[in-house]
């Protein structure tokens, strides 16, 4: 390895971040984008659905696409960048293609992909109650059905 490759290895492992969620296409995503106006400084959320990744270390980019008042709106993000706040996968869809420019020749309904259930987050299951025996059960709203028979 030359000196140069050294070099520029070690500038981009300094700008590596470590905690970006596994990004597939097709998934919605919402990613916040850091925007400087004037002399204020605010995170712009943009929200759409990964039509494309391209894999190149810390020049990986995904492309974003989404529909604003019935016009297509595409943008390129660089993953690595400084101006990427975070990212946030909201859904994600059920795809048999590694590029979606499909999408591009589709409007409304007809952009919608299929989500893919993995398995629930953190936030929906409910830690506190435990359903392997029985007795707990009392207090289900659901219930068997046993509480109402004669």
């Amino acid at each position: 390895m030359t000196k140069l490759q050294q070099l520029v290895q070690s500038i981009q492992s300094g700008t590596r971040k470590t905690e970006l969620p596994d990004i597939r296409i097709g998934d919605l995503v919402r990613i916040g984008v850091s925007i400087q106006e004037g002399n204020k400084q605010r995170v712009q959320p943009f929200e759409g659905t990964v039509i494309a990744k391209h894999q190149a270390g810390t020049n990986t980019t995904v492309t974003v696409r989404k529909s604003l008042q019935g016009i297509g709106v595409e943008r390129v993000f660089l993953i690595y960048a400084p101006c990427v706040v975070n990212i946030q996968v909201l859904r994600r869809a059920q795809v048999s293609r590694a590029k979606l420019y499909y999408l591009r020749n589709r409007t409304g309904k007809a952009t919608r992909l299929k989500e893919k259930f993995e398995q629930l987050p953190e936030m929906w299951v409910n830690p506190g109650i435990d359903y392997s025996s029985p007795s707990d059960h009392k207090n289900n709203p659901v219930g068997d059905g046993s509480e109402n028979k004669v």
